[in-house]
């Protein structure tokens, strides 16, 4: 459950009383006039009911500057009779925990191109460079769990199923920024010192199979998963299965040494990771009735998703005609 308080111009109170019973709240309560001509109302409401609330609101609220909502999360409540469980209604199970407007805020985060992202990438490339030339998969899974590059594709996803063209550029540029980094300094890295990349840690992520394939969907799904169902914790296993950062930083440092095939390999790797990831979030935050608010707004983004999921089907098609013509025994000699 979570907590939803209104804070808004006191004539509003009765309506939002009535909204929070229409809405099933487990319970709600108010406090009066503060002096600002405003109220307050706490709404304690279930995961299944709280978007069409919240839709409700900012449809009242369209015009007043002076209200806000915010969601609030709650761990426990507690009644005299122990602790108070959520409607058990079955409906909700097929509707996402998490509201469009939680999940936009905490997915767009990964999506900033800030100095924390940009820190972040230089330092898990770095640990990825030192533990694939060492041979050290531990450390490599280091650089995984940091996962910088996880959240602008997730971040990607999410803004084309609402059909919001500011967050998916954001994303986009994020993305390429911090993939530019990685091959900028794996790049640098071979080419400045005398490394070794003859080892199992680097040769895995020169190729790719059908097998890839299906880890990056899955990992794709389950990641979508874990933030709709407020399941964040099972985010870091999602970093670990479908790793971007380290065949992006294999991909640089064959490009340095001049082994244009592998490199191209670790691109196929990385290629298939970030498209399986993009098409299987997508379907996912589609099954989870993540969508726009308005009309317009959905009318748009149907145009973003049949764009974009016919575009990530084709590339991972593509993609998949390559690895089976690689594994059957073509590799170019450049």
């Amino acid at each position: 459950m979570r907590i939803v308080e209104v804070v808004a111009d006191a004539k509003h109170a009765k309506t939002l009383a009535g909204m929070a019973r229409f809405y099933g709240a487990v319970d709600y309560w108010w406090s009066g006039d503060g002096g600002d001509g405003r109220c307050n109302i706490r709404m304690l409401m279930p995961d299944g009911k709280r978007q069409a609330l919240i839709d409700s609101l900012q449809d009242l609220f369209v015009a007043a500057d002076r209200a806000r909502i915010v969601v609030q999360p709650v761990d426990t409540t507690l009644t005299h009779e122990g602790p108070a469980e959520s409607d058990g209604d079955e409906s909700k199970k097929k509707k996402v925990s998490s509201t469009r407007e939680e999940l936009y805020t905490q997915i767009a985060r990964g999506a900033q191109l800030n100095s924390n992202y940009l820190i972040l990438t230089v330092l898990s490339t770095f640990v990825a460079a030192i533990g694939l030339i060492e041979d050290n998969i531990a450390v490599v899974i280091g650089a995984m769990v940091i996962a910088p590059l996880l959240g602008p594709n997730i971040a990607l996803a999410f803004a084309t199923s609402l059909g919001d063209r500011d967050l998916t550029w954001r994303a986009l540029r994020t993305n390429v920024a911090g993939i530019a980094i990685t091959l900028a300094i794996t790049i640098a890295i071979t080419l400045l010192l005398p490394v070794d990349l003859d080892n199992q840690a680097i040769e895995t992520r020169t190729d790719v199979d059908l097998g890839g394939v299906v880890l990056g969907l899955a990992s794709g799904a389950a990641a979508v998963l874990s933030l709709t169902t407020g399941l964040s914790a099972t985010l870091v296993g999602v970093m670990v299965a479908v790793a971007l950062l380290p065949p992006a930083a294999t991909m640089g440092m064959m490009i340095g040494a001049g082994h244009w095939s592998a490199a191209f390999g670790a691109f196929l790797l990385l290629a298939t990771n970030i498209v399986c990831v993009l098409l299987s979030a997508k379907i996912v935050f589609l099954l989870k009735g993540v969508r726009p608010r308005s009309w317009t707004e959905r009318n748009r983004a149907k145009q973003s998703i049949l764009f974009y999921v016919s575009l990530w089907g084709f590339l991972l098609v593509l993609l998949i005609t390559v690895i089976l013509i690689r594994t059957r025994g073509w590799n170019p000699t450049w």
